[in-house]
């Protein structure tokens, strides 16, 4: 027994030697050292105030596409010809389904496969908050004041729409989600029509308008134009991505840079569930809503497999070596702590969100009165696709959730595969981290799974190197703001913003 042990003891010992060996040896990429090179960004009022002009013009997207008030869509296609006179006049540029907007710089070498950078001019709603009277002490970049009394929205220091600029912020709906980019684009390519530098490859710029509803009527045609030209793209890039601020992510005492190099996919299932109505004072065993709330209970329980990607794992090398030990010694030996780490990361939900195709009940209708059992119930559930899940997978997924019921499952919204995932070891992804050490050298940057859907997606059939990053740096609060309340960029971010751009569009070929 002794020697059973003993034998059992020094299979631990080894076992735990190999495992400090191996997390001491993993080849994590190594952080940035601490750089006192951080740019010194000068402020441009002129920028700005293009910026806050474009913010003041409410192009908003949503529900159906017919119903848009288009009127402000024609106004920013006018404002941003007359802000941007030397990009119309030294690009070929073109609408798609008279408000997407087409952008092209020649290039020098025609044989080069020509980028393209994506945003969109559509904005979300500033929200239902009730409107008061408040006064404000609001400067434009040219120091003219606005008026004394300024209308702003509950929760909002400044009305959505006025481009107020303030506090080294510029305040308003689409500073950051996604007029912030899309403005900093056209100062970049401005800046290079201004130098006269001819890039070697052709410099697009691809501009959508209903990105926030489904992107069908603007990047769709536009990939579906570029496509029919022929044209293959050496890198797109849109948003996705983002600078986190330091303390973001636990554990990391560093700004993280994270690249999409892919996006989940999308599937809404209205699932119907059957049973006997009538009266609720003669109630049947199980009713509709208890067969209806079964269903949601497997399907929350009992949700899909978690499993580390070759692009989570790609997260997990670039960011575990600033991670504390027990992390590090978690991710170098998944060959024996795979299970414990993916425990780990399933008890947090933006983590859990990184590792498997998530499951969110969002919605359900049944009888329209306390007394009275309804014959069917309805829920909405919504899953996100990891990359290496499938539709055909979720759809076996909801078969076995429901199964043993009498139900009716409709795919509802736009279903569609995870994307492709693009490489981290080309030019484009290397032009990103070039790029993003010339604004904040500090910063980790890291491949990285975008939990959203973007435009980006609809490029695929004209490009394999597809990123998904914009150059803010950004706290939690600020990330709260897209789609919610008070939503503004910093002055410094939007500045080093139009560097970045402009550098890549300098220095591709280089």
């Amino acid at each position: 027994m002794k020697k059973i042990l003993l034998i059992i003891l020094g299979i631990l010992i080894i076992l735990i030697v190999i495992l400090l060996i191996r997390a001491f040896t993993y080849p994590f990429k190594k952080a940035p050292s601490v750089s006192e090179n951080d740019l010194k960004w000068v402020k441009n009022d002129s920028a700005i105030q293009r910026l806050s002009g474009g913010i003041k013009i409410p192009t908003v997207s949503t529900g159906e596409l017919g119903a848009f008030d288009y009127d402000p869509f024609d106004r920013f296609k006018e404002y941003l010809k007359s802000s941007y006179p030397l990009v119309y006049q030294n690009t070929e540029n073109y609408e798609i389904n008279t408000h997407a907007l087409v952008f092209r710089l020649k290039g020098s070498n025609p044989a080069l496969e020509p980028i393209v950078f994506l945003s969109h001019s559509d904005v979300v709603p500033p929200g239902d908050a009730d409107v008061k009277n408040k006064e404000e002490n609001v400067f434009r970049p040219d120091d003219k004041p606005l008026p004394a009394v300024t209308k702003v929205a509950e929760d909002w220091d400044f009305a959505p729409f006025s481009g107020a600029v303030a506090n080294g912020r510029i305040y308003g709906r689409g500073t950051i989600d996604m007029k912030g980019m899309l403005f900093s684009l056209l100062e970049s390519l401005d800046n290079i029509i201004k130098s006269g530098q001819i890039p070697q490859r052709d410099i697009y710029l691809a501009f959508g308008f209903d990105e926030e509803v489904g992107g069908q009527k603007g990047a769709v045609q536009i990939a579906d134009y570029f496509k029919k030209k022929g044209l293959k793209f050496d890198a797109v890039y849109d948003e996705g991505g983002l600078i986190l601020e330091k303390g973001s992510i636990k554990g990391i005492n560093s700004d993280v840079a994270v690249i999409g190099c892919a996006e989940k996919g999308f599937l809404s299932a209205k699932i119907k569930v059957k049973g006997l109505g009538g009266h609720s004072s003669m109630p049947p065993m199980e009713s509709a809503i208890g067969k209806a709330a079964v269903i949601m209970q497997r399907l929350e329980e009992n949700q899909m497999k978690p499993m580390i990607t070759p692009l989570i794992k790609g997260f997990f090398d670039n960011i575990g070596g600033s991670m504390p030990f027990a992390n590090r010694l978690a991710i170098s030996n998944q060959w024996l702590l795979k299970p414990l780490l993916l425990s780990q990361l399933t008890k947090n939900n933006s983590t859990n969100a990184l590792v498997r195709t998530t499951t969110a009940l969002t919605m359900m209708k049944g009888s329209a009165g306390p007394n009275v059992l309804s014959p069917e119930v309805e829920f909405i559930v919504n899953f996100r696709l990891l990359p290496g899940n499938s539709v055909k997978d979720v759809k076996e997924h909801i078969a076995k959730a429901t199964e043993g019921f009498d139900v009716e499952v409709e795919e509802i919204d736009n279903t569609r595969e995870a994307s492709l995932v693009s490489s981290f070891n080309t030019k484009a992804y290397q032009m990103i981290e070039s790029g993003i050490k010339q604004i904040y050298p500090d910063a980790i940057a890291t491949p990285y799974l975008t939990i959203a859907a973007t435009d980006a997606y609809k490029y695929q059939i004209v490009s394999n190197h597809i990123y998904r990053f914009m150059p803010v740096k950004i706290n939690d609060p600020e990330k709260q703001s897209i789609h919610s309340t008070n939503e503004y960029i910093s002055i410094e971010n939007y500045m080093k913003m139009i560097h970045y751009f402009e550098y890549i569009m300098r220095n591709y070929d280089k």
